[in-house]
């Protein structure tokens, strides 16, 4: 085990530097081509028809500056908390601030609609009640903190196992689905107006969103200045080419039309393969996606770990366990708050789109505040200089789409920052009786 970091004698333990080129790629990768990829292409096309395919289109072309301007700012300034700190460092303490608690929000809304999308393939297979599959995505979320608790380095070893089995299930689907597509079945191209388009990239977003993850652990990159941008080119390269070719197919073969459309992988393979088929993607969408909250885990902790390194979480959060060099209060705190949401949406019987759009709101809001410490902060040239101000503006394009959902994101984002004001105001004795 490699030794723990640390400044001077008697100084608190610090995070590990571990991560190399291969564990950033499987970050990258796994932390985008999770539970979405099982049930977004069935829920866009049944948004915009075979127009979804456009809104794929302009997304993976728009993933670039995102995924550039967040790793160019990580390879500057490799300190866990990603956006966090970059709007800290870039904007202020209450941008920092507002951005904590937006990736708070995005954990809340988020991992429950992806573990309960996951669980809801196994009912494809098995005679599951929906307590059953509530308890199911439990499990994932359990098994995630478990393994991230560990360490790190086990962590990474995990994200390389699940992108390789990600890898090679989407590329069996798209292949053994290909003979089975029919042109018909892409016309009407815009069966619902062009502002489905808009719609349907606004849910696809979901799909789109981790590239800002792997800056949360940047502070244990072994080498970030080489790393990141290495890591961000091979990333979006494969996620790109297998999300328009998932998407091809899931209108080609009219797979969306089937369940409701939230398990179109369920239906394609069952085609291909018989029962098989359906029972093998089944397992594999929750394999997959513990592999995407396994990462997110990681990263959404260093954001909270950091944000009580500033005093804008309670500072608890900020301890380091002295074994596994793992935040280990902030992972705690991380799966309860999860766990309560996931219990929030079973009582309320939250919806899929409703979920995954009030979860976007979240990461769109995040990344329109990454995005302007992005311009305030990198002195790029040339091209590379507009990169930030296409990532903020494609981020702005999205947020009308998103509607009133927003308002979830931005009621939990306006208490926490009171929250944050009081507790400051705490720590300095400002408060009376404090």
């Amino acid at each position: 085990m490699e030794p723990i970091q640390e400044g001077r004698a008697g100084s608190p333990p610090a995070l590990r530097r571990v991560i190399t080129l291969r564990h950033a790629v499987a970050i990258y990768v796994s932390s985008l081509l999770g539970s979405g990829i099982f049930v977004i292409p069935g829920l866009a096309a049944r948004i915009a028809g075979p127009a979804s395919i456009v809104s794929w289109a302009l997304l993976s072309l728009a993933s670039y500056p995102f995924a550039y301007t967040f790793a160019k700012l990580s390879a500057k300034r490799p300190e866990s908390g990603g956006i966090y700190a970059f709007a800290r460092d870039g904007i202020g303490l209450n941008a920092g601030a507002a951005t904590a608690w937006l990736f708070l929000a995005w954990a809340v809304l988020g991992a429950p609609a992806a573990t309960v999308a996951a669980a809801s393939y196994l009912a494809f297979v098995f005679p599951l009640t929906r307590l059953d599959i509530y308890l199911a995505a439990a499990s994932i979320l359990i098994l995630a903190f478990v393994v991230n608790y560990v360490g790190i380095r086990f962590t990474g070893r995990v994200q390389l196992a699940t992108v390789a089995a990600i890898l090679v299930a989407l590329v069996i689907a798209v292949v053994a689905s290909a003979p089975r597509v029919r042109p018909a079945n892409y016309t009407p191209f815009l069966p619902s107006g062009l502002g489905s388009i808009g719609t349907a990239a606004a849910l696809i977003v979901w799909s789109y969103l981790g590239y800002e993850n792997t800056s949360n652990v940047a502070e244990e990159f072994r080498n970030p200045e080489r790393d990141f941008h290495r890591s961000v080119v091979i990333s979006v390269f494969l996620i790109s080419g297998l999300y328009l070719a998932i998407a091809v197919v899931t209108v080609g073969t009219g797979a969306y039309t089937v369940g409701g459309g939230v398990t179109p992988f369920a239906a394609m393979m069952s085609d291909a393969f018989g029962s098989y088929g359906g029972a093998i993607v089944a397992l594999l969408a929750v394999f997959v996606t513990f592999g995407t909250v396994n990462a997110y885990v990681a990263g959404m902790a260093r954001v909270y770990y950091a944000a009580a390194r500033d005093g804008v979480f309670p500072r608890t959060l900020a301890a380091v366990d002295r074994r596994t060099g793992v935040p280990h209060h902030a992972l705690v705190f991380l799966i309860v708050l999860v766990l309560v949401s996931l219990l929030a949406f079973y009582l309320a019987d939250v919806d899929f789109v409703t979920a995954f759009l009030m979860a976007s709101g979240a990461a769109v809001l995040t990344y329109v505040i990454g995005s302007i410490a992005g311009i305030r902060l990198l002195n790029e040239r040339g091209l590379r200089r507009v990169l930030p101000w296409i990532s903020l503006l494609v981020s702005l394009a999205l947020l009308p789409f998103i509607g009133a959902l927003l308002a979830a994101s931005v009621a939990i984002a306006g208490i926490g920052l009171l929250a944050s004001w009081v507790l400051s105001h705490r720590e300095r004795g400002a408060i009376p009786g404090a």
